[in-house]
């Protein structure tokens, strides 16, 4: 239908274009109209937060119903949800529209700094070994290029990673080995990151901005409909 379809595509258009142009309209009116666009993108994003947490509540209440495979989990998003809420509406008796007094502690700071914080830490302390795991399968010197990703990534590691201090010491910090080879190892580290990892990042970048450029223009032009649902 027409009211789905078009129009969603004419409003997609009209503001693709007026963001795109006014960066271009040296004028009073341009910034008053970026202005007033940063706002109308902040109401909307708090339509798609409400939009993100319902979704999110309505995945967990599948898996809990269905008792799926680790479903248990999805009772704490309740909890955990449910107790920062109410703490933080109760705000230590001030109220959800006053604010403690500065330095006050209170049990909505301390399940962020004691339950979130954790957690997230743990999260990412996983990476390490993701990290670990890829560096094996991808530093096997099976060819040429493998043998120089392995050795650059060597060098490197030996130039950044304060581990080497350390390997230095047991030569002896004095010596004129360690010295001579922490030099040649920083030195060569900065050649690397200067130049060739400077040129494969800006050549990625390149990449990326124009895979943005050819979506925007695909969502612009109304080619790219995914985000109208229906699954064409």
């Amino acid at each position: 239908m027409w009211y789905k379809r078009t129009i969603p595509l004419l409003i997609v258009f009209t503001i693709g274009v007026l963001a795109f142009a006014h960066n271009y309209v040296p004028l009073r009116i341009s910034d008053q109209f970026r202005e007033r666009l940063s706002e109308w993108f902040r109401i909307i994003g708090g339509f798609a937060l409400f939009l993100g947490a319902y979704s999110l509540l309505h995945m967990h209440v599948s898996r809990i119903r269905k008792q799926q495979p680790g479903w248990a989990y999805s009772v704490f998003v309740f909890v955990g949800a449910a107790g920062m809420i109410i703490v933080g509406l109760l705000n230590e008796g001030y109220g959800p529209l006053r604010s403690a007094p500065v330095g006050q502690p209170t049990w909505y700071q301390w399940g962020y700094d004691y339950i979130q914080k954790p957690c997230q830490a743990t999260i990412f302390s996983l990476l390490a070994f993701f990290m670990a795991s890829a560096a094996f399968r991808t530093f096997r010197a099976r060819n040429t290029s493998a043998a120089l990703l392995l050795a650059s990534a060597l060098i490197v590691m030996f130039g950044r990673v304060a581990i080497f201090q350390t390997v230095s010491a047991w030569f002896g910090a004095q010596s004129s080995f360690a010295r001579h080879a922490d030099g040649l190892f920083s030195a060569t580290t900065d050649a690397i990151m200067e130049y060739p990892n400077l040129a494969a990042t800006r050549a990625i970048l390149l990449g990326i901005s124009l895979g943005a450029i050819s979506q925007s223009l695909r969502i612009l032009f109304g080619i790219e409909r995914s985000y109208l649902g229906g699954g064409d």
